[in-house]
């Protein structure tokens, strides 16, 4: 991928992070991962009313940063972890080949 091309994926999913309630649900689902949420319980967990989760979820969604399942009548949502990844590496590629100001080890750890 050209570099123009990796900025701008990498830009829309921050735009699509860029707000609380979706940074919310992107932490709740990777807290929850692999097995991942149904709708309801995202909402209640966070207190996001069901209309307005949905909105935050298609955001997510459209930039690959969650995916999801249905189950009968259930939507199941999961972070996506690989796509996540990706932005991490992207984010530090830098830092931790040419001058070293974060310890690539202490990137991925907790």
């Amino acid at each position: 991928m050209d570099d123009s091309l990796a900025f701008d994926r990498f830009a829309d999913m921050l735009a699509a992070m860029g707000t609380q309630p979706r940074l919310r649900i992107v932490r709740l689902l990777l807290s929850a991962y692999p097995q991942g949420m149904v709708v309801g319980e995202i909402a209640a967990e966070l207190g996001i009313p069901l209309s307005t989760l949905s909105h935050h979820l298609d955001k997510l969604k459209n930039e690959n940063l969650v995916t999801v399942r249905r189950e009968s009548t259930f939507l199941r949502y999961s972070a996506n972890h690989e796509v996540l990844q990706e932005l991490l590496a992207f984010l530090y590629a830098e830092c931790c080949t040419k001058n070293k100001v974060v310890e690539p080890g202490k990137v991925t750890c907790c």
